[in-house]
């Protein structure tokens, strides 16, 4: 749950690199849109062929949707970590990058994946690009989890374990995304509706190994 917008104690580095990171997401979101600007109808001449063009552009709404949302869910886990991350070491800003590298790919796997979508590697595109963003966020937060004592020092262990479940799920749930595209394509991000009943599981069994 977002709580605050940014961490009253940040330091300036902290406080640069979040602004950083929301304006790439911003640029990337925005770009998302270009696939649709550009498709040509080629000739209308009434009101029911327009509206056929548009009726035969729901494969690119469909992707330009999914493509949004699941950026807008990679941009809440970036403001979650940003809630309670008051400086940053170098590892963090690396990390940072890597994660954003990936997030600027967003639009052309998106296009990839739209306009080649009966070939293996216009499937994989957008899956091995969420992939990549999500492995190198998961990474970002669990190194600064693990160094919280420097990095976020008012974040409890509680706090802690949680989010640590909560990227490992998001993790589990995107690689299955790359296994399951081959041969579903993106239809295989709906995988991610498990997402909250896979966090409890690992709740669960986190419970069960610390009283075991």
């Amino acid at each position: 749950m977002i709580r605050q917008r940014r961490h009253p104690a940040a330091t300036q580095g902290a406080t640069r690199l979040e602004a950083f990171t929301d304006g790439v997401f911003a640029i990337a979101a925005t770009l998302l849109v270009l696939d649709l600007t550009t498709h040509t109808f080629g000739e209308v001449t009434t009101d029911a062929a327009l509206w056929a063009a548009l009726v035969g552009m729901w494969p690119l709404f469909a992707t330009f949707a999914l493509s949004f949302l699941l950026l807008c869910l990679l941009w809440m886990t970036h403001v979650q970590q940003f809630e309670h991350i008051q400086r940053v070491d170098s590892v963090i800003v690396w990390l940072n990058n890597f994660r954003l590298l990936f997030i600027v790919l967003v639009p052309f796997a998106t296009t990839l994946t739209t306009d080649y979508s009966d070939f293996l590697a216009g499937r994989l595109a957008m899956p091995l690009t969420f992939f990549g963003a999500i492995l190198f966020g998961a990474l970002q937060g669990e190194w600064a989890r693990r160094h919280r004592a420097e990095l976020m020092p008012d974040l409890t262990p509680e706090s802690a374990a949680r989010a640590g479940r909560a990227a490992f799920s998001a993790l589990i749930l995107s690689a299955a995304v790359v296994v399951l595209a081959p041969f579903i394509g993106s239809i295989g991000f709906l995988i991610f509706a498990l997402d909250p009943l896979l966090t409890r599981v690992l709740a669960r069994r986190g419970a069960v190994t610390e009283h075991g």
